[in-house]
């Protein structure tokens, strides 16, 4: 805006601006709902990072797809099958249920998540896997 200026025009451009941040909201704002966070773990999808009690965790990118899909499905009991067939993009057949578990395992060692008594992944005997 240069001078002179006529009054209207500035609380026009003043409400726009509102408007705009308001709707789209800020960058900072945008950047915190991406974060998934559970009990002290932390999964950032943009930057692909795992954090445990703001330590950083080093995963596979099978160990961190495991984790995101499992996050992202919190609450509900994720089959075997339907872990297999996010992650692995591939049909289950029975000798995967034991890849799936090699890899839950690895997970756990590096989250510190006792398999005897979770903090993170649980496993429900005979349907699949859950974070709460």
């Amino acid at each position: 805006m240069v001078k002179p200026f006529r009054p209207l025009e500035l609380v026009a451009r003043v409400k726009a601006q509102l408007r705009r941040y308001t709707s789209y909201g800020s960058r900072d704002q945008a950047e915190e709902q991406q974060l998934i966070s559970i009990n002290g773990l932390v999964i950032n999808p943009d930057a692909r990072s795992v954090t445990v009690d703001e330590k950083p965790v080093r995963c596979t990118p099978i160990e961190y797809s495991i984790l995101l899909y499992l996050a992202e499905n919190r609450g509900r009991v994720v089959p075997v099958e339907d872990l297999f067939r996010a992650v692995w993009n591939e049909e289950f057949m029975a000798s995967s249920n034991n890849t799936v578990m090699v890899h839950i395992r690895h997970l756990r060692e590096k989250i510190g998540d006792d398999a005897q008594n979770p903090r993170f992944i649980k496993n429900i005997w005979g349907v699949g896997y859950t974070i709460e």
